[in-house]
């Protein structure tokens, strides 16, 4: 097991002047978040490992961990192996010391799932919603989060905050909807309005965001400073970590992948450009072109829906399978454009649209070496494609709140009345 030793601020160093109490509180929080952390990396660690690895003394450690211990934070487990004293007791992240809510927002319905501290999905519920009004919608939020409370029997006391992603440009740091496709909305501070009626901190990002943030903290993302995510379905999205930070761009405008230009005398985008990714990778896009191949007589039958025609291309149809070629291409293009311009150290690509396989797969993978600037050594970098189910989007959701638990103080940014207490 890799160990990163970290320098923290010591408590007990012999300052010229007493720090101001702001400074020891900020001081304390974020040696408490580097322990906090250590014990969510690790699993199970002795508090002279944890002494060890951050560099706070003994005395330091074992205060920060009395006060988890006295929150029900973190636990203590099993003994660890002894090196011939006493055997060291062990901590361990509790999964009950508080729950958190993520919600998928989606164009007809709400996903919701109550979460432990684990990111563990211990109760899920689905509302559908009539119509796209503001009104309409925070109720149908409001309603899912009080019944998951309710149906697990959940002191709201003990929820730490309610975490919603949904598509569009969100400023985060605001809690505001900048812009929504799918809702039309622009400029709804979403955060403060559902804020104000639960009267718990609520964080709200793009979807892709929050799948980010959990592949970071509980995922193959943990200890890659430098990674990104990609989603291909129904859209083309991105999540960005650079410096081991969620990159959100300007206002929350980073990441619109499959609105970058790959042939600007391609097919119309619905964004107004044309030839954008989006227009030959996302599930519509790929429908689109399977009914003109159809009407123009050169597939022999017809499709509705992507799994139709996954499985015409598996049985071996070549205009199905050259779809998924052309589609696999020209992802490979956007992605070599993202190894020459970030240079990252691990690709994750999930979502509906990886059901294709190596349908799509194998070309992306041809086109990404043929593209991407020599020199850059791709083939260090990993490329991982992740299958997964509708609830990952609720569980991503939870982790814009789990991130506020376990992240630095410095790493950070809240506003005075959206900040988690613990």
């Amino acid at each position: 097991m890799l160990y990163i030793k970290v320098t923290l601020f010591s408590e007990e160093r012999n300052y010229m002047a007493k720090p101001p109490l702001g400074n020891r509180t900020l001081i304390r929080a974020i040696n408490r978040s580097a322990v906090l952390n250590m014990i969510k990396t690790h699993g199970s660690i002795a508090r002279t490992d944890i002494a060890q690895f951050t560099g706070l003394s003994a005395a330091t450690v074992t205060g920060i961990t009395a006060e988890l211990i006295e929150r029900g934070l973190i636990i203590e487990k099993e003994e660890g192996d002894s090196s011939g004293g006493r055997r060291p007791i062990l901590l361990a992240i509790n999964p009950s010391g508080g729950y958190v809510i993520g919600i998928k927002l989606m164009e007809h319905q709400v996903i919701g799932a109550l979460t432990d501290l684990e990111a563990t999905i211990i109760a899920k519920h689905i509302e559908k919603f009539p119509d796209h009004s503001l009104g309409t919608i925070t109720d149908t939020l409001v309603g899912v989060i009080d019944k998951l409370l309710l149906d697990m029997d959940i002191d709201k006391a003990k929820l730490f905050g309610v975490g919603i992603g949904l598509a569009g440009i969100i400023d985060a740091k605001k809690g505001n909807l900048r812009y929504s496709p799918i809702f039309g909305f622009r400029d709804v501070p979403l955060g403060k309005l559902l804020r104000t009626r639960l009267e718990v901190p609520v964080f709200i990002d793009n979807d892709v965001n929050t799948l980010t943030l959990t592949e970071q903290l509980f995922g193959s993302g943990q200890g890659i400073d430098n990674f990104i995510t990609i989603t291909i379905g129904r859209g083309v999205g991105m999540g960005i970590v650079v410096n081991g930070q969620l990159y959100r761009g300007a206002n929350g405008g980073a990441g619109e992948f499959g609105h970058t230009v790959i042939d600007p005398e391609g097919p119309p985008c619905a964004c107004g450009k044309r030839g954008c990714l989006e227009t030959y990778v996302s599930d519509p896009a790929l429908l689109k072109m399977a009914l003109k191949a159809f009407s123009d007589g050169e597939m022999t039958e017809e499709v509705r829906t992507i799994e139709e025609l996954n499985a015409l291309a598996q049985v071996g149809d070549h205009t199905a399978r050259a779809i998924f070629k052309q589609a696999g291409e020209k992802l490979g293009i956007g992605i070599a454009n993202l190894f020459n311009i970030f240079s990252p150290q691990e690709i994750i690509i999930s979502g509906e649209g990886v059901r294709a396989g190596e349908l799509l797969f194998e070309p992306m993978r041809a086109s990404i070496e043929q593209h991407v600037m020599p020199g850059l050594d791709v083939q260090d970098a990993v490329i991982r494609i992740d299958v997964w189910d509708d609830d990952v989007w609720a569980r991503g959701a939870a982790s814009l709140v789990l991130q506020e638990v376990f992240n630095s103080p410095l790493n950070i940014e809240k506003t005075e009345d959206n900040v988690i207490a613990f």
